[in-house]
């Protein structure tokens, strides 16, 4: 439920971009870093908001990556300590506890 709220909220806001950038024929100049190009409003709206959100994926994919290889070393981790811990507890004898009352 909660993905398809958060999908329907995507394609709400990319059919209202669409919407917005139809009607939007004006040129600009965007000066970026090595030169500078002449393009409509709609079309670098799109470019930018496709790149930034692209970005964000991979970011946020790399950061759910890394969490996830510590979480795989981590499990490993316990489950190495738990093999080392059954030998030991196999030979240990359990201990009896007595109740004594006070009579």
């Amino acid at each position: 439920m909660k993905y398809l709220l958060i999908f329907l909220f995507l394609l709400v806001i990319v059919v209202i971009s669409i919407t917005l950038g139809a009607h939007n024929d004006q040129t600009v100049t965007f000066n970026y870093l090595l030169a500078q190009g002449d393009y409509r409003v709609s079309t670098l709206l799109a470019v930018l908001f496709a790149t930034g959100f692209i970005l964000g994926w991979i970011i946020c994919g790399l950061f759910y990556l890394r969490v996830r290889l510590s979480l795989g070393r981590a499990q490993r981790k316990i489950k190495r300590l738990e093999q080392q811990i059954e030998p030991a507890a196999a030979v240990t004898p359990p201990t009896a506890s007595y109740d004594v009352s006070k009579e």
